[in-house]
């Protein structure tokens, strides 16, 4: 009896691993279906709170959601467009500057042998070669704009789910005979994914804004791009800040030399530790933090299964898969084990 009991926990652990990979195999093989559908859930989430605000405010429900869509579609004009022009001029002249890098690369090299450091130029330009970087850069944001294209589709689904933000509480409360403890709940848990996402977009709009300004008057080319990657990159905790800074760092170095590189560095930095360090800490509070380790994780993971707006949809999508843990006290654990300091209990 007691064999059969370890043999039937073995067949279920076995059979709840098949079931994963066959569900990430099956998300991996739909990714262009459900980018679009999982980045609109995210902006309907950011943006159900201006909605239900409006609401509360007699602002009709049909209205509140057209000033919604007034304002996505002047934003998703802009990055499909606007943005998508600079994505293609930037692709177009990277080319341009690998004779810059290298030569700055010769410089490396020169450097290294008056002190008696022997590298060569190959090896230089193997484990450093800015120019393979910044096209790293071109590709994710060319992949990144690909996924955007279906900006139509992402609308609509997010009117619709706009739509149904109001009514949801009263269709939980039809479709349960005791509904007062799954719409508690859900009501916590959704109440704590529209905090996290609101404060994050927030803190990442005055980042990117902060450094496409400090770009433009350092005068680096492409500065609403580079400001448009750290926006992106601040839904990436730890070290999305430090990779967006990589490729306006490496601009400003081949456009305008050295001091203007170590300029646009000082000014990433300041940027950061204004906002990262003491304005978002205070906005979000305790609770909210992820493990370095878990990011990591969750940027190969996601960017693996959707590619490059996988880097994007990582740790918000980690973030609500552990906000849902920690609201149950039976997976409160696995919260826990996510989190970057998780308090400590009572006594």
């Amino acid at each position: 009896m007691e064999t059969q009991t370890v043999l039937s926990r073995e067949l279920r652990i076995m059979m709840i691993a098949a079931c994963f990979v066959i569900i990430i195999a099956g998300m991996r093989a739909a990714a262009e279906i459900l980018v679009p559908f999982l980045l609109s859930i995210l902006i309907a989430i950011i943006f159900s709170a201006p909605l239900l605000w409006m609401q509360k405010r007699k602002v009709p429900k049909l209205i509140a959601v057209s000033v919604i869509m007034v304002f996505l579609f002047a934003a998703g004009y802009w990055i499909v467009v606007v943005l998508g022009g600079y994505i293609a001029d930037f692709t177009e002249t990277i080319s341009e500057y690998e004779d810059q890098f290298l030569e700055y690369s010769a410089f490396i090299v020169d450097f290294l042998q008056r002190y008696n450091i022997e590298v060569s130029q190959d090896m230089i330009e193997e484990h450093l070669d800015p120019s393979m970087a910044m096209q790293v850069v071109g590709q994710f944001l060319t992949g990144l704009t690909a996924a955007l294209t279906n900006f139509f589709l992402i609308l609509v689904i997010v009117i619709f789910i706009l739509l149904e933000v109001s009514g949801m509480p009263n269709k939980i409360k039809a479709a349960f005979e005791h509904p007062g403890k799954s719409l508690q709940g859900m009501e916590r848990v959704t109440d704590s994914v529209k905090r996290y996402l609101a404060i994050k977009t927030v803190v990442a709009v005055i980042t990117g804004v902060s450094i496409t300004i400090w770009l433009m008057i350092q005068g680096v080319e492409f500065a609403p791009l580079w400001g448009f990657l750290a926006f992106l990159l601040n839904f990436v905790p730890k070290i999305g800040s430090l990779v967006a800074a990589i490729p306006a760092i490496l601009m400003a170095l081949v456009q305008l030399g050295l001091w203007h590189a170590v300029m646009v560095g000082v000014g990433f930095g300041v940027v950061n530790m204004v906002i990262g360090n003491l304005l978002e800490p205070r906005l979000m509070g305790g609770g909210l933090g992820m493990s370095p380790l878990v990011v990591i994780l969750a940027l190969i993971f996601w960017g693996w299964v959707f590619g490059p707006v996988g880097l994007i949809l990582s740790v918000p999508l980690t973030m609500i898969f552990k906000i849902t843990m920690e609201s149950n006290d039976d997976t409160r654990w696995l919260g826990i084990m996510l989190d970057d300091a998780p308090k400590k209990p009572s006594k």
